[in-house]
């Protein structure tokens, strides 16, 4: 999935339960105090949820850029060295596997810096927070100290991310992955120069990469009922070729007054209309008229997404 975006905790918990069959809540719960899976600040620097097999080459690929961006883009009053001593002080205080609320952590470096502060320190999300329990992902942790450092090059963790992507998203354009990972187009294009990938062409004549081997199933392949909740990565704009979003009700899901979209859910493949969980039941506004097939499926799966939150 590439790693699925957490900045409001339910709807990596809905994510969840809409691609794996049988989820229950408190599985996601039970894997983040596990730690099979973490909570942490990587793509686009946003909250992302990841395996722990995937966090390490996640933040090593996306550390060099998120810094030179932080720094770049109006923060010029900090510079890095003034970073790196924060970043000292940050460490001396998680040590041993302490953890601080973000209000700790504003105190202790001031709000500018510790805003930036988890660019130079790799920082996970420790739970109770950043679950259903406890929506707000405001405790940090140690990376190192919560699951154990993957020593990796960079030019390796690039790769495995740009991988984790396409077999997520492909195929797609150099465009788009760049649009997910946020690395720079030169640093981006010579990853994609040293992997073994498909190359297609599209129906503009744009250039299409995927995995060696990687599915494309038939156009005409059956596309079940599903609801997706806000901020999901599969509408976002590197998603755009996944068609999953017709381009016509894209602003009734993004636009400035809600930029993290809306809950939706899909009917024949495509997003069809949004949803909300209200008084123990979920409750659907179309876009259009719905066959009466389509009706009866999203009344089932209502019941069962209304039973998940309940």
């Amino acid at each position: 999935m590439g790693g699925l975006q957490a900045q409001y905790a339910p709807s990596m918990y809905i994510g969840l339960w809409s691609r794996l069959d049988g989820l229950e809540r408190a599985d996601l719960t039970h894997a983040l105090e596990a730690r099979s899976v973490i909570q942490g600040t990587l793509m686009r620097s946003t909250i992302h949820l990841v395996s722990a097999a995937d966090y390490w080459p996640h933040a090593v690929a996306v550390r060099e850029a998120r810094r030179a961006h932080w720094l770049r883009t109006g923060r010029r009053e900090t510079t890095e060295a003034q970073m790196e001593v924060a970043a000292v002080r940050l460490r001396e205080a998680l040590a041993g596997g302490a953890t601080l609320r973000r209000k700790e952590l504003d105190e202790l470096l001031g709000k500018t810096t510790a805003h930036g502060a988890g660019l130079w320190v790799d920082l996970v999300r420790a739970p109770p927070s950043g679950t259903w329990e406890r929506r707000r992902a405001d405790v940090y942790a140690l990376a190192e100290d919560w699951i154990a450092r993957a020593e990796i090059a960079h030019d390796d963790a690039v790769e495995h991310l740009v991988r984790r992507y396409l077999g997520a998203f492909g195929p797609a354009t150099a465009k788009d992955v760049a649009s997910f990972t946020g690395l720079p187009p030169r640093e981006l294009e010579a990853a994609l120069a040293r992997l073994d990938l498909r190359r297609f062409r599209s129906q503009d004549g744009a250039q299409l990469l995927d995995l060696p081997r990687a599915p494309l199933p038939d156009p005409d392949t059956p596309a079940p009922v599903r609801f997706l909740p806000t901020f999901d990565a599969t509408l976002l704009v590197h998603a755009r070729r996944t068609g999953l979003l017709p381009e016509e009700h894209r602003p009734r899901i993004f636009h400035t007054k809600a930029p993290q979209s809306f809950p939706t859910f899909l009917v024949d493949g495509a997003v069809s209309g949004t949803w909300r969980y209200a008084n123990g039941a979920v409750e659907l506004m179309p876009f259009g008229r719905l066959d009466a097939a389509a009706l009866r499926d999203l009344a089932a799966e209502s019941e069962r997404l209304a039973a998940f939150h309940a």
